[in-house]
C-alpha cells in the first residue's frame, strides 16, 4: 500500500515529506486512512535521537485516529467505515504473563513500538502516523466513540492513557486528594480524568498564567510553585500525585504531601537521575512509583470513558508543512497543549 507521509533522514534534521509502502494486508490486519496524528515530545526525542540509537528513515507518529478502509478475512472485530485508534505500540510477544493479563505495555519481551523499530520478524521498519494511511494487527487497535471531536482524539491515544492508567491504578475518584505537576499535553489530560473521576484535584505550575486554564478544565485548586511557602501550607495532604514534567525537580518537597500510604508517581522522564532520602518515604509509608501507557483493553476503556464524559485533548490542529516548527514550539512549551496534524496535508 503506497503510503505519503513526513519523515526524518538524519538525527536532529528537519522532516520532509517521504514516500514509503505500507504491508499487503493479513488475515488480521485492517488498514485505515488516517484522519489526525498527534505530536508526543517523544517524537521530537526520538526524531532527534536523544534517546539512543534510532532508526532512519523515521516515520514517527504513536497518536493516530482514523477510519478503516479496508480489513483482512479473519477480522470480527472492525468493520469498513469504523473510526479506530492506534497507540504506541503495534504489537507484543502475546505469551508472557503480562501479555495474557491485556498489560501489553509491560510485555516481557518488549512491546512493539509504532515506529522507529522492527516489527517481530526483526526485519520490516515500523513507520508511524505522520502519514496518510496505516496498517496494523485489529487485536493492537482500538474502536473510538462516534461522539468525540476526531480533532482532539489522537493524543489521547498517548497522553490520554499515560495520564488514566495511573489514576485507575491508583484508585483515584471522590474522597481522594490528586496533585498534577505540570500543566502541558500530559498534566492537562490527568486533570481531566481526575476531575471526571470524582477527586479534589489541585494542579502545581510554574506557569501561574495557566490558572484560568486550569480552573476551566475542573482543577478545584491550583498552587504556584514560584510560591515557596506551598511545600509547608500543603504538607502531607495527598493522596496521589502524578509527575507529568521532565524537568528536574527536586521530589522530596512533593513526596511531603504525601499522605501515610500516599504514592507520588513518575511519569515525565528526566534527563537525570534523582536523589531521595529513605526517611521521607519511610516517615509516612510512602511510595514512590511509574507508570507507562497501559494495555489494549484498558486503551479502550479509556476511550468508552471519554466518550461518556466528552473528554479530548485541548490541540492546535496543524498542516503536515508545519512539523517543524511545531516541534520547535514544543520544545519551547508554546502549546496550548498539543499539536496534531491534519493527515489530508501530507
Amino acid at each position: 500500500m503506497k503510503s505519503k507521509g513526513y519523515a526524518a533522514h538524519v538525527a536532529k534534521g528537519a522532516l520532509t515529506p517521504f514516500e514509503f509502502e505500507r504491508r499487503d494486508l493479513r488475515a488480521n490486519d485492517v488498514a485505515l486512512d488516517i484522519s489526525y496524528a498527534g505530536i508526543c515530545h517523544s517524537d521530537i526525542h526520538q526524531a532527534r535521537e536523544e534517546w539512543g540509537r534510532a532508526n532512519f528513515p523515521m516515520v514517527p507518529g504513536h497518536e493516530i485516529v482514523g477510519t478503516v478502509t479496508s480489513i483482512g478475512s479473519a477480522v470480527n472485530k472492525f468493520s469498513v467505515g469504523d473510526l479506530i485508534g492506534v497507540g504506541v505500540f503495534i504489537d507484543s510477544c502475546r505469551e508472557c504473563e503480562q501479555c495474557l493479563a491485556g498489560l501489553q505495555n509491560y510485555c516481557a519481551n518488549g512491546m512493539t513500538g509504532t515506529y522507529n523499530g522492527f516489527e517481530r520478524d526483526g526485519v520490516s521498519p515500523t513507520y508511524g502516523g505522520y502519514s496518510n494511511n496505516f496498517v496494523i494487527d485489529a487485536d493492537y487497535a482500538v474502536k473510538v466513540p462516534a461522539n468525540l471531536d476526531q480533532t482532539g482524539v489522537a493524543p489521547l491515544m498517548c497522553a490520554g492513557i499515560t495520564l488514566y492508567s495511573p489514576l485507575k491504578h491508583w484508585n483515584a475518584g471522590p474522597g481522594k486528594k490528586v496533585g498534577i505537576i505540570g500543566l502541558g499535553g500530559l498534566g492537562h489530560m490527568g486533570l481531566k480524568f481526575a476531575h471526571a473521576l470524582g477527586a479534589t484535584t489541585t494542579v502545581f505550575s510554574h506557569s501561574p498564567e495557566k490558572e484560568a486554564d486550569a480552573r476551566a478544565m475542573g482543577a478545584d485548586h491550583f498552587v504556584s510553585t514560584k510560591n515557596p511557602e506551598f511545600y509547608n501550607e500543603l504538607a502531607s495532604d495527598f493522596d496521589l500525585i502524578l509527575n507529568t514534567v521532565s524537568a528536574e525537580i527536586n521530589l522530596e518537597d512533593y513526596l511531603r504531601l504525601l499522605k501515610v500510604d500516599g504514592t507520588l508517581v513518575m511519569i515525565g522522564l528526566s534527563g537525570k537521575p534523582y536523589a531521595i532520602g529513605a526517611g521521607t518515604l519511610i516517615g509516612k509509608r510512602r511510595s514512590l512509583a511509574g507508570s507507562m501507557i497501559g494495555g489494549i483493553p484498558e486503551l479502550q476503556e479509556m476511550l468508552d470513558f471519554c466518550g461518556q464524559h466528552q473528554i479530548t485533548s485541548d490541540v492546535e490542529v496543524i498542516s503536515a508543512e508545519y512539523i517543524n516548527q511545531a516541534y520547535e514550539r514544543t520544545v519551547a512549551s508554546d502549546v496550548k497543549y498539543r499539536f496534531v496534524i491534519d493527515a489530508s496535508t501530507f
